[in-house]
């Protein structure tokens, strides 16, 4: 489905359902150098089982037209005018890594219209190396190929991982291509870095959040370590939100590498369970 968000055309995969407002919603936030097809798994099992879906492509990625996003605020402002886009009063906005910052700052200041919020693969502060910033302007393809390792817990996909014998490397690999390939005015793996790396607003954010939170993190993630997450959650708790924590035996992939175990994870934190 295509929406028309700040004048440009913007794609959001609705899990193979037609889009009813009259349904709760959920919109699912990608990472750096990702698209909506990192959320296949969990996107279609939910539009088919009672949720409106839109796991969007962010502006400048893929499908989506307009400038990619210079910093996590530009694209939580983003998020609020997709919302007022489709016509959405009230949603759960759920976010991996880059996308849970985006997540997180656009919770913070849609208030009430956000129901719940999914932090996946989070980190506060989210740093980068610069050996790994200055690659991906440079040396897109080397950076690539490190994040893909990091990301990992192992290169053996389990069967449930888009069927059995997928390469998950590769699959990853192709996808990273594909969106840096999508975008000929701006790298939008280096800007994506740097919006993750610059990112300062995170403590205010969680303080201002009026809905519950589920951290769903991996214990042998590289990118972004569950230890990195710790200040978020102590101050989210010390300012009485509701916080649920999961940690996952795996990397920073956690859409494909448990697959299950996220989206039911997931469906069972936005039903209230």
């Amino acid at each position: 489905m295509y929406l028309t968000v700040n004048n440009a055309p913007t794609y959001c995969y609705t899990g193979g359902k037609a889009f009813d407002s009259a349904k709760p919603i959920v919109v699912f936030i990608h990472g750096v150098l990702h698209d909506h097809s990192v959320w296949i798994l969990q996107s279609r099992y939910l539009a088919h089982h009672g949720w409106n879906v839109l796991a969007v492509d962010l502006p400048g990625h893929c499908k989506s037209e307009g400038e990619a996003p210079a910093s996590v605020e530009e694209a939580a402002d983003f998020i609020g005018a997709l919302l007022d886009a489709a016509g959405v009063q009230k949603a759960a906005l759920v976010g991996h890594s880059w996308g849970s910052l985006i997540a997180m700052e656009a919770a913070a200041r849609l208030k009430d219209r956000v129901s719940h919020l999914v932090l996946v693969g989070t980190a506060y502060p989210m740093k980068v190396s610069p050996a790994l910033i200055e690659a991906s302007l440079n040396e897109p393809e080397k950076a690539l190929k490190m994040v893909n390792v990091f990301s990992r817990s192992t290169l053996a996909a389990p069967p449930s991982a888009l069927g059995p014998g997928t390469w998950v490397f590769g699959a990853s690999t192709a996808l990273g291509r594909r969106v840096l390939a999508s975008n000929t005015r701006v790298n939008v793996f280096h800007r994506g870095f740097v919006a993750c790396d610059s990112y300062a607003g995170g403590d205010a954010a969680m303080a201002a959040l009026t809905c519950p939170v589920l951290f769903l993190l991996g214990s042998q993630d590289q990118m972004t370590h569950p230890k990195a997450a710790q200040g978020l959650i102590k101050g989210a708790q010390a300012a009485g939100k509701t916080v649920q924590v999961l940690n996952l035996p795996v990397g920073h992939h956690q859409m494909t590498e448990t697959p299950d175990a996220t989206l039911f994870g997931i469906r069972d934190f936005l039903q209230g369970r």
